[in-house]
């Protein structure tokens, strides 16, 4: 049996509530451009900003991208980066037991100044963040949770990761770690086959059950 050595986040769905206010804004975005296809924003939920614009506005959208990009870029300046429920009690939790912690994100920098403006104690949280800069290949690769393990001198199987994407939860899943899934985005249906165990927030999660997964 391994010993829990390090907890590896998603940001989005999984540090923060932020989905449904991505929502709002990629809503917008896909009626603008695509109103041929309703609830385009549901579909593309979990995917990087690369993934979204590769499939849904290249072509002759191609020269929209920067101004999405700098919508994008306003719109998470203004955006509330509020912690879903319990997660400070388990971070602390955790750190208490020595298991280090880190966020795994394809947010970029930009984006995590505006975090760290919302949330000024965010860093002292974590001993590594890693960003979109950070990784040569995006989600469901597992380049980015193989190098936070790095990062943090453990193991493959002394890592949990946190998920609530289908592309986070493959990534973990090809990382050969434990996942847990957030029911944040997706149903808790549809993200179990993805994850060894499903949760809404993290009010009764603590390093005894997390290390019961190893």
């Amino acid at each position: 049996m391994s010993q829990l050595k390090a907890a590896l986040f998603d940001l989005d769905g999984v540090v923060f509530d932020t989905e449904p206010q991505y929502s709002i804004f990629w809503g917008s975005q896909c009626r603008l451009y695509h109103p041929e296809h309703p609830g385009l924003e549901h579909e593309i939920k979990g995917q990087t900003l690369t993934q979204i614009y590769d499939q849904w506005f290249s072509g002759p959208l191609l020269d929209e991208q920067p101004k999405i990009t700098e919508r994008l870029n306003e719109y998470e300046s203004k955006m509330h980066y509020d912690y879903i429920d319990g997660f400070e009690r388990l971070i602390a939790d955790l750190r208490n037991h020595d298991v280090k912690t880190a966020v795994v994100t394809s947010s970029n920098l930009p984006k995590m100044e505006a975090v760290y403006r919302y949330q000024p104690d965010f860093k002292s949280l974590f001993d590594a963040i890693l960003t979109s800069e950070d990784f040569d290949r995006s989600k469901p690769d597992p380049d980015c949770y193989l190098k936070a393990a790095e990062r943090l001198g453990a193991n493959t199987d002394e890592c949990i990761v946190f998920e609530d994407s289908f592309n986070g939860l493959r990534s973990g899943r090809a990382a050969n770690m434990k996942v847990v899934g957030l029911a944040t985005t997706n149903s808790v249906e549809s993200i179990c086959p993805l994850s060894d165990i499903q949760i809404s927030d993290y009010r009764d999660m603590d390093y005894y059950q997390l290390s019961s997964l190893l």
